[in-house]
């Protein structure tokens, strides 16, 4: 009777500890997700809204130079029916994107070099560090010296702005990987290039991926930069919008294309590097999956 109890009660024990485990492992649909990641963004998007609001009908600024919400998206709504918004968003993006993917592979190249010898990192690490807190616009005045105003002025300087904070979160990242990994990598018979594919990267991923975050963050705002001081003559783009909007005193128009600057920005960081980082953090057990 007593073997029977004890049993019952040791099977009870397992299902609980069985059903904190399923429970675990049981995800939730994916608009459910989708829904629980999207509202606390609208909620502070739509708190940003209303203190606009607020500012406008406090008269702060004369309303000329600082339109109300619904004349500036007004504004926006205009500018995607005409025909040329849409156009110029997709040439940033791709100005963007261009920059960004040969900063990547150039911060990693050089963060995976100087993060593996003593002699490079005493005489690199600093000066890289020194290349990521310079301003953007520092370098404008030597690529224009260097590539007059043309399109290869504008990624020089978004290079420049991205590269230095990738090759710190892989030289961070790799800093931070515990000894026993390159030990056990050692032991299973990894070498040099595979020591760096299966031990190495995987470990410092996490970083690497706040220095890409970083390094997107760096290149975006070099990109605005430059679309603003550098306007090549035929391309729309949004920082020409901006500039063609400050000389005539547009101030819906110049505010309708910072709202499109914020908007990319969050829905890089939402959809791609949110994702990416969830899903690094879910693999390795510090986050529970719903």
């Amino acid at each position: 009777m007593l073997e029977t109890e004890s049993r019952e009660r040791l099977q009870e024990e397992l299902a609980g500890i069985d059903a904190l485990e399923l429970g675990d492992r049981t995800r939730a649909s994916f608009g459910r997700r989708a829904w629980s990641a999207t509202w606390p963004k609208l909620a502070a998007i739509a708190l940003a809204i209303g203190a606009w609001q607020l500012l406008y009908w406090s008269s702060w600024r004369p309303h000329y130079t600082f339109p109300s919400p619904g004349t500036v998206f007004s504004e926006l709504r205009d500018e995607l029916g005409n025909g040329v918004l849409l156009p110029a968003i997709g040439r940033t993006i791709l100005r963007a994107a261009k920059g960004y993917a040969i900063a990547l592979v150039l911060g990693v190249i050089a963060g995976s070099v100087v993060a593996r010898s003593k002699i490079l990192r005493s005489a690199f690490g600093s000066f890289i560090t020194g290349l990521q807190t310079m301003p953007s616009v520092a370098w404008f005045p030597l690529a224009l010296l260097l590539f007059k105003r043309s399109e290869a002025a504008i990624l020089f300087v978004v290079i420049l702005g991205a590269a230095p904070s990738i090759a710190n979160g892989v030289i961070n990242g790799i800093d931070n990987i515990p000894p026993l990994y390159l030990r056990a990598g050692r032991v299973l018979g990894a070498r040099r290039m595979s020591m760096y594919r299966y031990v190495i990267l995987p470990a410092a991923l996490p970083q690497f991926v706040g220095g890409l975050k970083q390094g997107w963050a760096f290149a975006w705002r070099s990109l605005m930069a430059g679309e603003l001081l550098v306007i090549i003559p035929g391309q729309f783009t949004i920082g020409a919008l901006m500039q063609n909007a400050r000389d005539v005193n547009d101030a819906p128009s110049l505010m309708a294309s910072m709202v499109v600057i914020l908007i990319i920005g969050i829905i890089v960081d939402a959809v791609f590097f949110a994702g990416i980082e969830r899903t690094i953090r879910r693999r390795r057990g510090l986050l529970v999956a719903s």
